[in-house]
């Protein structure tokens, strides 16, 4: 059972643009669709981690706004960082679900149970992962990977309930 999704920024979460304004703030647009289904997979009692090679306060914004329990900014071996929340969780690679989209995050693509990458992830990622989804990294491919994981393990009502 998956009980641990992991999320890359940059290229899913986001549409990988990074942009600066003229005194140097960055501005991400992250998808509401992708936020709604976040908090309602961690209302369930399952939990989320952001595990992205940049830094950005915009990010740690985001994660505390929806309750992620995992963040982990400026990290270059993100498959290790996500064996140190596995360790610390009590859960192993067949509890989790990742998502990302470029030659960063293969190892822990490959290690995970269920990969995913947004329609628009390298060529290379796709041919590896198990799902290339129809949405573009920002265009809440999250959403639609935790769909498919919700109706993977049968958790469609209990998902449901969460709002109606």
């Amino acid at each position: 059972m998956i009980e641990l999704l992991v999320l890359d920024v940059d290229g899913c979460m986001t549409d990988g643009a990074i942009i600066y304004t003229q005194n140097g703030d960055e501005i991400k647009a992250f998808n509401v669709k992708d936020g709604l289904a976040i908090v309602s997979w961690i209302r369930m009692g399952k939990k989320a981690a952001i595990i992205t090679g940049r830094e950005s306060k915009i990010v740690q914004q985001r994660a505390r706004e929806l309750g992620i329990q995992h963040l982990c900014q400026g990290v270059s071996d993100k498959k290790k960082r996500l064996e140190e929340i596995l360790e610390a969780e009590k859960l192993t690679f067949d509890n989790v679900a990742v998502i990302g989209d470029d030659l960063n995050d293969y190892h822990m693509l490959k290690a995970a149970k269920r990969s995913f990458t947004p329609a628009d992830g390298v060529a290379y990622i796709q041919a590896q992962v198990q799902t290339v989804l129809g949405k573009k990294g920002g265009d809440a491919c999250v959403r639609e990977m935790i769909d498919i994981i919700v109706a993977e393990e049968g958790l469609q009502e209990e998902f449901l309930k969460q709002w109606l």
